[in-house]
This record gives structure tokens, C-alpha cells and sequence, in this order.
């Protein structure tokens, strides 16, 4: 991992500004993918403090707060995916060369939209639930995990089609995903444990793209990016209720 990788993975999942990189190359993004736990502790650390903040109003303006930086940090990339994959599952029928035609259909649909709304009334809500907690910096884990998903799934799942799916699965290190996953691990076992979950919920989504469509987009990526975000958000939730 290099200063070059670190600033385009910042460049791709977040909106923060970086130095500019020359010469970019296809591989690189891939290369740039060992870097995307690190980022997602910086996105998880940003929106914690923005609930931490707002939450001195009231828990529901520290929730706000944290959703919008939430979704301005990271550009709103992986909720777009969740809306297009929505409708994509909804008109494939179990039919993988249905399911990329809609995908790659530019307008939202009413799945696409309707997910895209349940999600961020979602994290609204967990937010909210946890902004008074002790539990609050687990938050920052919660977007690592999510991220360290990704070079899990694009490892164990075969690209679908040609794409950003595809090119992420290039030179992904095998060994770098298994020490970044005993490292967040660790981090969980010391800050919350329920997060520990993750270790279920990031080979279950690789299971389910498997039987749903034998592959992976790019968009898929970021639908599972949400999914396992807020799925750790409401263990974080259950867990704090129950030492209330």
C-alpha cells in the first residue's frame, strides 16, 4: 500500500479533496482497493462526530447531521447503487442478462426509489437510537467493515459484466483483506463487539449474489455497502438497548 493508492481511494469514496494523481491506470483501482477499510474509519469518524455534535440539540438533529454528512462524505456513491440494483432485482426475474439491462438504464424507478427512502429513513432512525449512547464510537467501524466488504465480495464473487465491479477484483491482496479484517476485529472486540456480526453478514451477501445471479457488479458493491452498514447499525442499536 502506497500514498498513490490512499488518495485515490479517497478520491473514489469520498468527496474529500486530495492531490491530484497522474497517470492514472485500470490497476490502480484495484491497488487503490487495500486502502478502503482506512477510509471507511475515516467516514465512520466524520459522521460520528457530526451526531456527537448535533446530538447536543437533540437526538434527532445529531442524527440529521450525522445522515447528511454521511451522505455528502461519500457522494451519495453506494446509495445510487443500492437504487439501480432495487430495480434491476425487481425486473430480473432471476434472469442475470435482464438484470444488467436494467441496470444499466440511467433513470430511477419506483423500487429504485422506494429503497433509497427506506434506507435513509433507516439510518435516520439508528442514528437517532444511538446518539445518546455510549455505544456512539462504534459509528466509526460501522463504514470500515462496510468498505472491508468490498474486497471480500470482489474476491469471492466472479464479476458479472465488464466494470468497476470487475476491475476491483484485479489485485485485490488476499493477505492484506485477512490482516485488515483481524484488525477491525480487534477494534470491535474492544469497542463493540456485536460489530464482530460483520464476520457474518459480509460471506452471507457473498452467498446471496452467488445464488441470485452467479456474479457481482459494480453497483452491487454498493447496494451490499448499505446493507451491511445499516445491518450493523441496528446490532449497534439492539446491543445498546439491552445494557439500558
Amino acid at each position: 500500500m502506497n500514498v498513490r493508492g490512499l488518495t485515490l481511494a479517497l478520491q473514489f469514496l469520498t468527496r474529500l479533496p486530495t492531490p491530484q494523481v497522474e497517470d492514472f491506470r485500470a490497476e490502480d483501482l484495484s491497488r487503490s482497493a487495500d486502502w478502503f477499510p482506512l477510509v471507511g474509519l475515516l467516514i465512520g469518524g466524520c459522521v460520528a462526530a457530526g451526531v456527537w455534535a448535533g446530538s447536543h440539540g437533540t437526538q434527532w438533529l445529531g442524527a440529521l447531521v450525522g445522515l447528511v454528512i454521511w451522505v455528502w462524505i461519500t457522494g451519495a456513491l453506494h446509495i445510487d447503487g443500492l437504487g439501480d440494483v432495487a430495480d434491476a432485482l425487481a425486473a430480473a426475474h432471476r434472469t442475470p442478462e435482464r438484470f444488467l439491462e436494467v441496470l444499466r438504464d440511467p433513470h430511477i424507478g419506483a423500487f429504485g426509489a422506494i429503497a433509497i427512502v427506506l434506507l435513509l429513513m433507516a439510518k435516520l432512525v439508528l442514528l437517532a437510537e444511538i446518539s445518546h449512547s455510549s455505544t456512539l464510537v462504534a459509528l466509526v467501524l460501522v463504514p470500515a467493515w462496510a468498505r472491508w466488504g468490498t474486497l471480500v465480495w470482489s474476491s469471492t464473487v466472479p464479476p458479472l459484466a465488464s466494470g468497476t465491479g470487475e476491475r476491483f477484483s484485479w489485485r485485490i491482496s488476499q493477505l492484506s483483506t485477512i490482516a485488515q479484517g483481524i484488525g477491525l476485529a480487534v477494534l470491535s472486540i474492544w469497542l463493540a463487539p456485536v460489530l464482530l456480526s460483520a464476520l457474518i453478514v459480509v460471506p452471507a451477501l457473498s452467498l446471496y449474489w452467488r445464488m441470485r445471479l452467479g456474479g457481482i457488479t459494480g453497483d452491487c458493491l454498493g447496494a451490499s455497502v448499505e446493507v451491511t452498514e445499516t445491518l450493523l447499525l441496528v446490532g449497534v442499536v439492539l446491543a445498546a438497548s439491552k445494557t439500558l
